[in-house]
């Protein structure tokens, strides 16, 4: 079965998490997946210094939503936005688990299969770098360790994955994790 056939499947069968209380505003996210000579990789991104919040972190495409729009049309805007990858270009194959970021949004990721006539420039002012990460770092136990931090009054553990000289980590990474834990692919194409 195709990876994209395969995430889709999986994903009619899962049972998604859903947020309805508990956050002030609504983000969200692509989840950007695309193959290159036979690999699947993540479109990632590293954001600018001078971004209001999460400075220089890794994270997939996305931001707050506009007014009435649908979470999912702002994925796909954010991602125009950021990475300059038009809808045109994106296979939306479903809605991820819904998460609450550590400004106390909802966050919603959608799955995007990225066709092979994609190409990723970044907005300046928003993104530093555009990296490709394929799948098999995330699939490398010792690039996972996990660090409890005291957060919001309580203890909690967060993930980091090593790719490079950058650490994956926080919300991104969480998602990420829930997403190989999930959707158990088959590593074998």
């Amino acid at each position: 079965m195709e990876l994209r056939e395969e995430i889709r499947d999986q994903l009619t069968r899962l049972r998604l998490k859903r947020l309805t209380t508990g956050y002030a505003r609504e983000a969200a996210v692509l989840m950007p997946i695309f193959e290159l000579e036979g690999e699947p990789y993540f479109l990632l991104t590293r954001r600018t210094e001078e971004v209001s919040t999460h400075k220089g972190q890794i994270s997939f495409p996305g931001g707050m939503r506009h007014g009435d729009e649908c979470l999912e049309d702002t994925a796909l805007r954010e991602t125009f936005e950021e990475v300059g990858i038009d809808q045109t270009h994106i296979e939306i194959l479903g809605r991820f688990h819904d998460y609450t970021s550590i400004t106390g949004h909802l966050v919603a990721p959608f799955i995007g299969y990225l066709r092979d006539t994609f190409a990723a420039v970044a907005q300046a002012a928003e993104v530093a770098e555009v990296l490709r990460v394929p799948f098999a770092i995330f699939a490398d136990p010792s690039r996972l360790r996990i660090e409890p931090m005291y957060r919001f009054g309580k203890m909690i553990d967060v993930y980091f994955y090593r790719y490079e000289s950058h650490d994956i980590w926080g919300l991104t990474a969480l998602i990420i994790k829930d997403f190989f834990d999930a959707l158990p692919l088959n590593q074998n194409r």
